[in-house]
């Protein structure tokens, strides 16, 4: 795989991600849970979670391409801003779009 389609792979994968916990009150889109709706928190947390599985597919991706290259604060601090603005449309469908009917 060349670097090209790896970050490709891992931006559609971070989307994936970054959304799922918006459109299914199901815990990881796997556990059934008590709650009817699923809280903010929750779901925040489990954007916290998804958001490492992404980061370690995408060292895991970068270290089979070739050397992995060593991350700072400044990385981190960026991709994770990146994720809650790609998770944004989940978010509006979930709580700012009003129901029809």
């Amino acid at each position: 795989m060349d670097t090209s389609t790896a970050g490709w792979l891992v931006i559609a994968v971070a989307l994936a991600a970054a959304n799922l916990p918006f459109f299914n009150d199901r815990l990881f889109a796997v556990i059934g849970a008590k709650w009817q709706r699923k809280p903010l928190f929750i779901r925040l947390l489990e954007m916290t979670a998804l958001y490492m599985v992404v980061g370690f597919i995408g060292f895991a991706l970068e270290a089979n391409i070739g050397v992995r290259f060593p991350q700072t604060w400044e990385f981190y601090a960026i991709s994770a801003c990146l994720f809650v603005v790609l998770g944004f449309p989940g978010f509006i469908v979930r709580y700012l779009r009003k129901p029809h009917g």
